[in-house]
């Protein structure tokens, strides 16, 4: 019985591969980091799209690439640099390891040119330019901070063609609904699975481009993207396609060989379990002003949005205070003209977050105040977090209307 279903199985895979790359070949998207095999450009995109829409992530692309179009211009840029650039992509913990990732890079890459100046015991007088080459071995990939098994393989797969496998939300959807999988994802042993299924089609579409290329050995052949098509095609089908909600499985190149389609399941799978239950949290900012300019701290390391910078806010969950009564604890001294500025709601993974925000004019000679003061036209020269951004623009908005 159990022989039986892994010959299903892999008469299964075996089909999916080229359906999967003619589909993926006609289908998809005409997006930027698609036109490169860059690896150092294919890092950048991968790193981006984790937690963030595609549709986001082009201008955010384009514009670190233009900025930072090399891994030595990265590892060389100030921190404010990058958080600026990676300002409104949240997450940023992952742009201060790529740069990071940079740096390693490019001190391997040095001392790798200089051991190979030394002979018998000397080193060449000879001046020679070190070339800050992006790792190619999946081990050297995974090394680097902020990267983990599902980006390197991408890495490895979309810009050298090896065969490495890939396993993100959009391929987990797509592998449990074709196999019907009906276990956790998360669980040990589906997530083991789930990795099996993606490595065997990766490899399968390594073996089919080299059966090929070797039947057509007589005659020179165009190279097959075979293993960087299938990765992208799994990713772009989830995307596209296999969607958490309303699927098209109408115009799906798979159906007819997805168990959850056949079987009028597509809406249980995957089986993520039950969600994590929502966190209220309440924050009260504190727009302060004086002599046109307003108060702005930088967030410490380690915490969340660190380096990032915001309005003096605080968390008052349960707490009765008033805002004029929180101003004065927070700053020892009483609120002038305290008024509603801006409500700002969202969200952060589980978190449900209101931040209120009250507008205070400050004593012209009050040093009680910790923080850098700007004037609106400097906001743009500082990354702030996207919430405190939005307070920015109605504290400009409050100096014009009194213009």
């Amino acid at each position: 019985m159990a022989n039986s279903k892994s010959k299903t199985q892999t008469s299964k895979l075996q089909k999916l591969v080229p359906v999967l790359l003619n589909w993926f070949s006609a289908n998809a998207r005409d997006l930027p980091w698609r036109k490169t095999r860059d690896p150092y450009a294919i890092w950048v995109s991968e790193i981006m799209l984790q937690q963030t829409q595609v549709k986001t992530v082009m201008p955010y692309w384009e514009r670190w690439m233009k900025e930072l179009p090399t891994i030595e211009s990265v590892a060389k840029a100030s921190p404010d640099k990058i958080h600026k650039l990676w300002e409104g992509l949240g997450y940023y913990t992952r742009v201060r390891n790529l740069q990071k990732a940079a740096q390693q890079i490019v001190e391997i890459c040095r001392r790798r040119g200089n051991e190979s100046q030394i002979k018998n015991g000397k080193k060449s007088e000879t001046p020679h330019v070190v070339s800050y080459k992006f790792p190619k071995t999946f081990e050297e990939v995974l090394a680097l901070p902020g990267i983990g098994r599902y980006t390197a393989g991408a890495i490895c797969s979309i810009a050298f063609n090896q065969p490495t496998p890939i396993l993100d939300g959009n391929v987990i959807r797509v592998l449990t609904r074709i196999f019907g999988i009906e276990t956790n994802p998360k669980e040990k042993e589906t997530n083991q699975l789930l990795w099996n299924f993606a490595e065997q089609l990766v490899s399968r579409a390594k073996s089919a481009k080299d059966s090929k290329e070797q039947k057509n050995s007589s005659r020179p052949s165009r190279e097959i993207n075979s293993c960087s098509f299938l990765n992208q095609s799994l990713m772009e089908l989830g995307a596209l396609i296999c969607t958490p909600r309303n699927p098209q499985c109408n115009i799906c190149p798979v159906k007819k060989h997805c168990v959850a389609f056949k079987e009028n399941r597509i809406e249980e799978l995957p089986n993520l379990g039950k969600r994590t239950a929502v966190t209220a949290r309440h924050f009260i900012a504190f727009v302060v002003e004086r002599n046109g300019k307003f108060l702005v701290r930088q967030r410490p390391a380690g915490i969340v949005n660190a380096h990032l910078w915001e309005f003096p806010n605080f968390e008052i969950n349960g707490s009765k205070l008033l805002p004029q009564e929180l101003f004065q604890k927070q700053f020892a001294i009483e609120a002038t003209q305290l008024q509603p500025l801006h409500t700002v709601k969202h969200s952060i993974t589980r978190y449900r977050i209101t931040l209120q925000a009250f507008h205070a004019q400050a004593q012209k000679n009050s040093k009680r105040f910790e923080g850098k003061w700007l004037l609106p036209s400097e906001f743009d020269s500082l990354a702030f977090t996207a919430a405190h951004k939005k307070l920015a623009s109605f504290a400009a908005n409050c100096m014009l209307s009194r213009s």
